[in-house]
């Protein structure tokens, strides 16, 4: 079963790829991880850096997608970009989140500045 979840967490993060990349997004990272956290998606919106959260939830009675990224969920995925960012020129950023109930593109729902206030 574990296995089944992480290859379908797999496709998702595909799928979430080319959807952004048909959108005029550059891919530039997938995966990213380090002590403090990981980051599904790095990408380039013209002059902006976007780092972005793939969420897969097939079944509703554990909440959709979107309520699956928790406060603790959020942190970990700054604290990483921090750390992706250390060292690198500065430039404007962003948190997306791309949300899927089921691996069809055509069902894909992207969130710009999901963490902004």
């Amino acid at each position: 079963m574990r296995n089944r979840a992480k290859t379908s967490g797999k496709l998702a993060e595909a799928l979430s790829a080319d959807y952004l990349q048909a959108r005029g997004l550059r891919l530039l990272a997938r995966n990213y991880h380090c002590r403090l956290g990981e980051i599904d998606l790095i990408l380039e919106d013209g002059a902006s850096l976007v780092f972005a959260e793939v969420r897969l939830r097939r079944n509703r009675g554990y909440g959709g997608a979107a309520e699956s990224i928790t406060a603790a969920k959020r942190q970990r995925i700054v604290l990483a970009a921090r750390h992706y960012l250390s060292g690198r020129p500065e430039r404007p950023c962003r948190f997306d989140v791309i949300l899927l109930d089921d691996l069809d593109p055509g069902r894909i729902e992207w969130i710009k500045d999901a963490f902004g206030e």
